[in-house]
């Protein structure tokens, strides 16, 4: 049995050329077309839909570029995600190599659409999780090393949107919404740099707000397969701050 897409997708795509997308769609990704070709008084229809198993795709045609040069990133799961690559291999596609992630356990590859839409497919390996005990662990408070803490307490407030909780000549006690960091004077037990993540609502806005404030961002926004748009930001001593948005 050929490899099948198993897990429900339901997006809307624009593209700039309906009928290249369609044939794509359909020939090389083995999508059933659902839209009728022509509108009742028989016009052109600038929309198809394509289904595959549950994933359902609806294209739709532009004019002019609305996308803005945006690109989508869609994850199908996959009952085979081997024999997905080699069948979408065969049809010209020119996938990703496989490649196993293992802290989500899934084995996934990439191919872009004609407009450079992401399409990722996956399937799970490895067996099925333990069962977790009764939750103990409720919140993380990382510490992050500074030799000049007040000048750092004063980054964090200004450039990078956190309160001040508490504050001493080697303590900053720093919050920004629900989350809380300390940031602590080096010492022999706090040396070098330190690192943390944050899970945001939406990465690009708070990309947009740090870049506008000086913040020393490292870089766009890039979505990652594993389901996450993260960028990275350094504080003035080089601690890396990593702002994660899960995605589709």
């Amino acid at each position: 049995m050929p490899a099948r897409i198993i897990a429900p997708v339901s997006r809307r795509l624009t593209v700039s050329d309906l009928e290249r997308s369609v044939a794509f769609y359909r020939d090389a990704l083995g999508f059933e077309v659902r839209q009728p070709e022509e509108l009742s008084d028989g016009e052109p229809t600038n929309r198809a839909d394509v289904v595959n198993g549950p994933a359902h795709i609806e294209l739709i045609a532009t004019r002019d570029d609305a996308s803005n040069g945006q690109r989508s990133i869609l994850f199908f799961e996959t009952d085979d995600a081997v024999a997905m690559h080699q069948a979408l291999e065969s049809a010209g596609t020119r996938p990703s190599a496989l490649e196993e992630v293992n802290w989500i356990k899934m084995r996934v590859f990439e191919v872009r659409d004609p407009d450079g839409n992401v399409l990722w497919f996956g399937t799970p390996f490895g067996g099925p999780n333990a069962p977790r005990p009764d939750r103990m662990l409720r919140a993380i408070m990382p510490e992050l090393p500074l030799t000049d803490v007040p000048a750092g307490v004063a980054y964090y407030r200004d450039v990078l949107g956190f309160t001040v909780n508490y504050a001493q000549h080697d303590i900053g006690v720093m919050d920004r919404d629900k989350t809380r960091l300390l940031l602590v004077a080096r010492s022999p037990r706090h040396t070098g740099i330190g690192s943390c993540s944050f899970y945001v609502h939406d990465a690009d806005a708070l990309h947009a707000e740090l870049v506008a404030k000086g913040a020393n961002v490292q870089g766009e926004p890039v979505s990652y397969p594993w389901g996450l748009r993260e960028f990275r930001v350094l504080d003035l001593e080089g601690n890396q701050l990593s702002f994660a948005q899960t995605f589709e």
